[in-house]
């Protein structure tokens, strides 16, 4: 043992230079990475995890960070390619007025007009739409989705794309790297013989560099020949349209939003899934011209609202944040899973102290059980702050929040952490009275049918539960 010591200093001695360097580049690399960690915005606990494994674990958390730590990519990807377009638009009210004017400090592209605009009642409706849509394009098919089903609908989907490919359109299909495993693995060989363009965005184990896993492309949007646009929280499945009728595979059809409309915005939306797509094929972005002279706009009016590591700010959660604040006399949302982080609950519950009618429709139960579970400790403080909170009897999938009559985000997002802070997601900001109104119907009705939620006390047991699962199942 004496000797085995003596052996130890001995080399300690020979190489003291190498191994000071070693540990001075170790010491550099905590640093870098535990600073790093705290100055991204991230569940508390999740910062704490990450600074503590970073310190004591190093050799194991430094890589486990550098793979999937970081929330944003490249702040200049969202800068290089985001379209503006210069508007000369009628004042808009103060709550509207001030979500585009933060928008458009973040880097948003500005408000431009749109036409057309058609909610889908149900799942039928949007799937008729959205045939004509493929069906209808002439030059170009742009879609981005989650999940694409390998089933009815996606069967039939995917049978429209090859043929408008086939008649000369170019069909350009982005999936999500890990979404494209949960509907069924799509025919990609059956796309590529047809002459559709399929793209998985950011696969996994793939290179940190190009995208980290758990950091997900949750858009959703067709765009057709640049001018037209079907977008929402449907993915490509049976589910979220009218179901699968088929015995041992069939799925009971969701409740879920989408709208079509055409117009500037389209383009807009056209841009965005060319960043997108760029990203996931390694290619650099296209440069996109911008236009010097402002054009007078009138009529309806929406923006864009791309959120995720793409962009340097969180923007979809500051903008609601804000709107939360800037409300005067109603709040209505819609959303499958509600886990908001300290700020957005503070917001809500604070608007609805001050007087403001703050209503939230959840699914009674939803597909992920983790979530319902977990959502009670907010949904009590919301309550008790004079909230209402509505279940509905099935699973609602939508993805909606108005403000006032002024204000309308309609799209991909979640209120949860993993949507408002990790995924790429899109939603629209429509800012005309007829749009918020024809939105605020559509919540109307399934809230009609929802029943309101009772806060009960919770136990010992279940308190500590709840907080634990919070503190361990926060998003990395």
């Amino acid at each position: 043992m004496t000797e085995l010591i003596s052996q130890i200093e001995a080399l300690i001695v020979r190489h003291w230079e190498v191994l000071y360097s070693l540990l001075i580049v170790v010491g550099l690399a905590i640093y870098a990475a535990a600073s790093h960690s705290l100055h991204q915005r991230r569940h508390p606990a999740a910062a704490i995890a990450w600074v503590l494994g970073i310190v004591l674990l190093p050799y194991v958390a430094l890589p486990l960070y550098l793979a999937f730590g970081s929330r944003k990519i490249v702040a200049k990807r969202a800068a290089r390619g985001v379209r503006r377009v210069a508007a000369v638009a009628p004042t808009p009210p103060a709550t509207a007025a001030r979500a585009q004017q933060l928008g458009m400090a973040m880097g948003l592209p500005d408000p431009v007009a749109y036409e057309g605009l058609s909610i889908h009642e149900d799942g039928t409706q949007a799937l008729n739409a959205l045939r004509c849509m493929i069906d209808g394009a002439k030059r170009t098919l742009e879609i981005s989705t989650f999940v694409f089903g390998r089933d009815v609908l996606g069967d039939e989907i995917a049978e429209r794309l090859k043929q408008a490919a086939r008649a000369g359109v170019r069909v350009r299909l982005l999936i999500d790297g890990i979404g494209i495993y949960l509907g069924g693995y799509p025919d990609l060989n059956g796309f590529a013989q047809a002459g559709v363009e399929v793209v998985r965005f950011v696969p996994p184990l793939r290179s940190p560099k190009r995208g980290r896993t758990n950091l997900r492309n949750h858009r959703k949007m067709v765009i057709a020949d640049g001018m037209h646009l079907w977008c929402g929280g449907r993915n490509l499945a049976a589910e979220y349209f009218e179901g699968d009728p088929r015995p041992i595979l069939g799925r009971k059809p969701w409740v879920d939003l989408s709208f079509d409309l055409h117009g500037e915005l389209a383009r807009q939306a056209q841009s965005q899934f060319e960043q997108d797509w760029a990203f996931a094929t390694e290619r650099p972005a296209p440069e996109v011209a911008v236009s010097a002279t402002p054009s007078p706009v009138s009529g309806a009016m929406a923006q864009l609202v791309a959120s995720g590591p793409d962009q340097p700010d969180d923007t979809l959660f500051t903008l609601l944040v804000s709107a939360c604040f800037t409300s005067q006399w109603r709040i209505l949302a819609v959303t499958p899973y509600f886990v908001p982080d300290n700020s957005l609950l503070t917001a809500l519950s604070l608007a609805a102290r001050r007087g403001v009618d703050v209503n939230l429709v959840l699914p009674a139960r939803s597909n992920h059980r983790l979530a319902d579970f977990v959502r009670h400790r907010q949904l009590r403080d919301l309550v008790a702050a004079g909230g209402k909170v509505w279940l509905f009897p099935r699973m609602i999938h939508a993805k909606l929040v108005l403000i006032d009559e002024e204000l309308a985000l309609a799209g991909s997002a979640n209120l949860d952490g993993r949507s408002l802070f990790l995924n790429y997601e899109m939603m629209v900001a429509f800012y005309d009275h007829k749009a918020v109104h024809d939105f605020s119907q559509w919540i109307e009705v399934r809230r009609l049918e929802s029943v309101p939620y009772v806060a009960r006390r919770p136990g010992v047991v279940r308190e500590l539960a709840e907080g634990m699962l919070l503190w361990l199942g926060f998003q990395l």
